[in-house]
């Protein structure tokens, strides 16, 4: 059954993309606008900020992504789904967990601790989970938990990337694994996304190509940021979290750090900068080193038409071995 719902979220989707639950960047709306592009729109449970509000995005989407379906009858309308912390470090764990079986989003992804609690709920009602994971250690403790499918976040991810190459990865994986496979890691081009699936990858999991998007909840300067930004605008540091991620340097730049002086292993404590109202990611920005193929801000239809077109002209390239862009 579970196989059978995983090919259901490809075959519904105009191109074979995740759109990454990025925090305080995707809302319902993004999502909704993500599913009738043709991609899967997901979002972080901790994105609304309480309980209550995660019922009302619940609410929001359910219906209007029926409403959606139902308007557009000859039209693929993706589906969607949420990010889940399964980590008992999270404060609203069983609560959000509860929502998650109320309203039954077709895809939940989940991060850290053990996918198990979330497999039970969702294979009750047909939803699949795929857990991201970081290296090799992870993903067999994922699988031992019964997750659906894996995430396999590379190096040059937004946010908490990891270190590995997606070739020497999912090659490695996939002599463990031979259930679904999501590839995550500096995608921003159609193309990116078909050689995510020539090494095996059932989707490509992009993220920063969606920030600077108008639906978008990203402040404007973080928008521009991106837009100016390159691969040598990226800085992988432990020094926000305790835990590595990719950031903007220019957004490190602007509150007043150097980023030549974060790699250390503490936390950042931004009580002592001169606004210590600055925080990690509402003031320090993440992207992935993908931003330097980002050079405007559109719609999220129109990302998504532009991918397509890519992802088109790079198959087309393929078949008369013509592989000059």
């Amino acid at each position: 059954m579970t196989k059978a719902n995983v090919a259901s979220l490809k075959e519904s989707t105009k191109l074979p993309v995740i759109m990454a639950p990025m925090f305080l960047i995707n809302d319902p709306n993004m999502v909704l606008y993500a599913c009738e592009s043709g991609i899967i729109g997901t979002f972080p449970a901790l994105n609304a900020r309480t309980n209550e509000i995660l019922e009302t995005w619940f609410q929001q989407i359910t219906t209007e992504w029926a409403e959606l379906k139902a308007a557009n009858p000859g039209k693929k309308i993706a589906p969607w789904g949420i990010n889940f912390i399964s980590h008992k470090s999270n404060k609203r764990f069983v609560e959000d967990l509860q929502l998650i079986e109320k309203y039954q989003p077709p895809l939940i992804i989940t991060s850290l601790g053990d996918p198990s609690p979330v497999v039970e709920i969702a294979h009750k009602y047909g939803g699949v989970v795929f857990s991201d994971v970081i290296n090799v250690k992870f993903a067999k403790k994922a699988i031992e938990k019964g997750t659906d499918g894996l995430i396999l976040v590379c190096s040059g991810a937004g946010g908490h990337a990891g270190t590995y190459s997606p070739f020497a990865f999912i090659h490695e994986v996939k002599e463990f694994w031979d259930g679904p496979i999501v590839l995550a890691g500096a995608m921003s081009k159609g193309e990116d996304i078909l050689a995510a699936e020539i090494l095996g990858a059932d989707f490509a999991y992009l993220g920063s190509r969606f920030i600077p998007a108008k639906e978008s909840m990203a402040q404007d300067g973080y928008k521009e940021m991106v837009l100016t930004s390159g691969v040598e605008d990226i800085i992988y540091t432990d020094a926000f979290s305790g835990v590595n991620a990719n950031y903007l340097i220019p957004s490190i730049l602007q509150v007043g750090l150097d980023p030549m002086k974060l790699q250390r292993k503490e936390k950042i404590d931004f009580s002592e900068l001169a606004n210590p109202n600055i925080r990690a990611w509402k003031d320090v920005w993440s992207a992935g080193q993908g931003v330097g193929a980002i050079k405007k801000i559109q719609t999220m239809a129109e990302i998504v038409d532009e991918l397509v077109e890519q992802y088109e002209v790079a198959k087309e390239k393929i078949v008369k071995g013509n592989f000059a862009y």
